[in-house]
């Protein structure tokens, strides 16, 4: 006999971002208490589970397997409700997918997670993306917020895609009500709370051969991702900045570079896969955030993996 599968909703007690997003919903749809999980506050949906922590979840590794532990539930997607921090200060709305590809394995990761390694992108990314955008534009948020997705960044561990879905970026606008609610609305419409079909679900039949872009380079809020992302019939999977992929440089004309961009590469790839069986994954690189020695090992090794590396145009072309 299967276990039943759910999505989980994991929300960050200690952060006021996270549990507005999480009162949200909470009081706007007709969920009910279930049975506590560690100890933490857990509530119900449909196929949809809540799971309320203490604190910061960053560092809580497989909350899929011990949510699976406790219930016997199997966890097919991770949501997570969350704030985002910048020295910017600006006031953001950001979506991104989890991991630290570019850290040595052995490694302690600063900010969460399993060094080396990336878990599954969501693939809701790209179409909450488009759909933050409209349900923002025009309203009062709009000159207030910034909209941006993030490249893959910190932790947890966990084995199932999961996307990050936060306000940003200071403690002026973590507790900000509206952004709450907007999130809050993104994630019911994105799951079908709302009596609406969800959306952003990959099907490995029905979207065979669609386009599943991987973006190599630039910094941190993922300008390439972001343009192209807004193009219906694109999905997004992991986004590394120029720093997720570390080079160094080597002492003759022809050797591979040193460094764990290689492994970077690989690790987005294989658990963009992963999240998207049959999908067609390709590599968009800024060809600005490298040197040309960079460049050069990059289009090698993705040639040698058999990913194809496309500029917009191209890319573009994929959905006439």
């Amino acid at each position: 006999m299967h276990p039943v599968e759910v999505r989980l909703i994991i929300v960050s007690g200690g952060d006021i971002a996270s549990t507005n997003q999480a009162d949200v919903l909470l009081e706007k749809y007709s969920w009910n208490e279930i049975k506590r999980v560690e100890g933490h506050p857990c509530f119900s949906i449909d196929d949809i589970r809540m799971w309320i922590h203490p604190d910061g979840v960053l560092y809580e590794d497989n909350l899929d397997l011990r949510w699976q532990d406790a219930t016997g539930e199997k966890v097919i997607e991770a949501i997570f409700p969350s704030r985002h921090s910048a020295k910017s200060g600006n006031a953001s709305l950001t979506l991104h997918p989890i991991g630290v590809p570019q850290l040595d394995l052995d490694e302690k990761a600063p900010f969460g997670g399993k060094s080396g390694n990336a878990p599954p992108p969501s693939p809701r990314l790209a179409s909450w993306w488009r759909n933050l955008k409209q349900m923002v534009e025009g309203s009062e948020l709009e000159n207030e917020f910034d909209l941006s997705l993030e490249v893959t960044h910190h932790g947890p561990w966990i084995s199932v895609p999961s996307i990050f879905v936060e306000v940003g970026s200071t403690a002026q606008t973590w507790g900000h009500i509206g952004a709450a609610s907007v999130l809050a609305e993104l994630i019911a419409k994105g799951l079908g709370l709302d009596a609406s079909d969800e959306f952003g679900v990959w099907d490995e039949e029905l979207n065979s051969g669609e386009p599943v872009l991987i973006t190599l380079g630039g910094g941190h809020y993922s300008p390439r991702a972001n343009k192209l992302g807004l193009n219906e019939g694109i999905w997004i999977g992991h986004m590394l900045a120029t720093y997720a992929l570390p080079f160094v440089k080597p002492e003759t004309e022809n050797s591979v570079p040193d460094g764990n961009w290689k492994n970077s590469i690989n690790s987005a790839v294989e658990s963009t896969k992963q999240a998207f069986p049959n999908g067609k994954i390709i590599c968009s690189m800024d060809k600005k955030a490298f040197k040309g020695w960079q460049r050069q090992a990059i289009r090698e090794h993705l040639i040698a993996i058999d990913i194809p590396l496309m500029n917009t145009k191209s890319i573009l072309e994929l959905l006439e």
